[in-house]
């Protein structure tokens, strides 16, 4: 209990700073609000070689330091102008406390995290990316493996019980402080993740796993628009065939900076920023049906960059609607109430892990 009600304590500090940053923003002047500063953060690194090939020859650490440097460098030469801060720039430690420490001390205005995935199948294969939430694993059962693998760094730091409040990368019921946290740059961060969706899509690994909630600890600390990216799996051949070539690395970080630039055009275009009144790219199939927007409640049970057909297999069934919100399809089952909503929400928490209830209006969805 005490160590809940420090990390709540925390989770409000972290919400002053923010407003406090937005408001100084305000008083510097418009151009204050503009994308000034992106932190990419290569993960892994020094003795935490991250995943590492079943020849033991490629470690995950090197991959996402190469995909770092050439995205920083992308984005100096075409953006001048921004600020590119690297969590490491060589084969270094890092812990997950000071990556988040240095974006928050640079007033970062985007915070991109590079990775590697892997998985017991080598059938497993594709990209992923992952904004700050509780979703567990939302449409992949792997999510979770992955939260642990990613978040299990902190163990090899000297006093993690102290710097995570106690947080124990093995134990699930660590993973409840993430209720506490409200993240107020979800809608952001969210877009990031759906223009790097859309762009990773075009290769050289193509298969998109999708856009979820899950508790990374490297984006739980972070005052601004935050994304986890796993650009593919080390332990599928095909996947590690372009991860290892610099060829595919560089592409990718071709594809992370068409991401970016999208990203910035939208971020800088007004001051009142609302993802769900940019028109951008169209991503996937043409907009839900307009019934799908009506006024009402329902369960939101995930978000994806593409529009599924009615009768899709991750609908288990279910006869669900959705509603685009910017670059993305809002999943939801509607009923005609908000208690009908939490019920179903309680109900379908085996189903679709992470799902929760949701106020609709127009084109707007809120959590309950």
């Amino acid at each position: 209990m005490k160590t809940l009600r420090y990390i709540a304590g925390t989770a409000f500090i972290m919400f002053l700073c923010a407003a406090t940053a937005v408001s100084d923003a305000f008083a510097a002047g418009d151009d204050a609000l503009c994308l000034r500063t992106v932190v990419i953060d290569a993960g892994h690194g020094g003795h935490d070689p991250g995943c590492v090939s079943r020849d033991g020859k490629v470690y995950e650490k090197n991959i996402n330091l190469d995909i770092a440097r050439k995205l920083g460098a992308k984005i100096s030469a075409a953006y001048p102008d921004v600020k590119v801060v690297y969590t490491r720039s060589t084969d270094v430690f890092v812990t997950l406390n000071n990556r988040a420490a240095i974006a928050n001390r640079n007033n970062a205005n985007l915070f991109i995290s590079i990775h590697v995935n892997s998985a017991e199948s080598t059938q497993a294969h594709g990209f992923s990316t992952h904004i700050l939430g509780n979703g567990k694993h939302d449409l992949f059962s792997s999510n979770m493996d992955v939260c642990r693998r990613e978040n299990s760094v902190i163990l090899l730091e000297e006093d993690y019980t102290t710097d995570y409040q106690g947080f124990d990368p093995n134990d699930p019921e660590s993973f409840i402080f993430f209720n506490l946290m409200q993240n107020a740059y979800y809608e952001q961060s969210l877009t990031f993740a759906a223009d790097a969706d859309k762009e990773l899509a075009k290769g050289p690994v193509r298969h998109s796993r999708g856009i979820s909630q899950d508790p990374f600890l490297v984006l739980w600390k972070t005052t601004m628009p935050a994304v986890l990216v796993e650009v593919g799996f080390m332990s599928n051949a095909s996947d590690l065939k372009m991860l290892n070539s610099a060829a595919g690395r560089n592409e990718i970080a071709q594809r992370l900076f068409n991401a970016f630039r999208e990203f910035k055009t939208k971020y800088d275009a007004s001051l009142d920023y609302a993802p769900e009144q940019v028109s951008g790219t169209e991503v996937g199939e043409p907009v839900a049906d307009s019934s799908a927007a009506d006024d009402g409640f329902g369960v939101q049970i995930f978000v994806l960059s593409r529009k599924l057909q009615p009768g899709d297999r991750s609908f288990k069934g279910y006869d669900v609607s959705a509603v685009r919100s910017g670059n993305v399809y809002k999943y939801i089952i509607k009923v005609s109430t908000a208690a009908e909503a939490e019920e179903l929400s309680r109900r379908l928490d085996r189903e679709f892990p992470g799902s929760f209830p949701v106020r609709i209006s127009g084109d707007a969805v809120s959590a309950l």
